[in-house]
């Protein structure tokens, strides 16, 4: 049942359906740019810098083969190369490209501001209170970093 006697949405629908919500700004930011929504997770994903090849798989919680199609896809458009690691030349390491850089700044920040107009609705003290449940949930799950925090 999605609502209980009060009209209030349960936790677990508010959940999921606020994922739902998540992934379809995920979406729609990522038709402006041309991408599909795993492209534009992956250069956030890359924004700090190269990260290899399994630390992405587990970010992006993709198999090896599903993320070497990701990036064989992405390096197609010129915005990830893949780099041996200094440190041991059998890894590999994906980065961006400086147009990869860019559309990466670009496209985070259409996110961002697209994600930051869903809770439009609540005041500023209810905000607060949002980002820091939800916060809460992200940490006590153990969610890698896959998109940083703007602030």
């Amino acid at each position: 049942m999605a609502k209980d006697e009060g009209g209030k949405i349960g936790i677990v629908t508010a959940l999921v359906r606020s994922a739902f919500l998540v992934n379809e700004v995920y979406a729609a930011a990522s038709r402006v740019y041309g991408l599909t929504p795993q492209q534009g997770q992956l250069l956030c994903v890359l924004m700090p810098g190269p990260t290899g090849m399994s630390e992405l798989g587990f970010k992006l919680g993709l198999a090896k083969s599903s993320l070497t199609g990701l990036v064989d896809r992405t390096s197609r458009l010129g915005l990830v190369h893949r780099e041996t690691c200094p440190t041991d030349r059998r890894a590999v390491r994906v980065a961006l490209t400086g147009e990869g850089a860019r559309t990466a700044e670009e496209f985070y920040a259409e996110t961002c501001r697209r994600i930051a107009e869903l809770p439009a609705g609540l005041e500023g003290p209810e905000r607060e209170l949002l980002a820091e449940l939800l916060g809460r949930v992200v940490t006590d799950n153990e969610v890698p970093d896959v998109f940083a925090d703007q602030d």
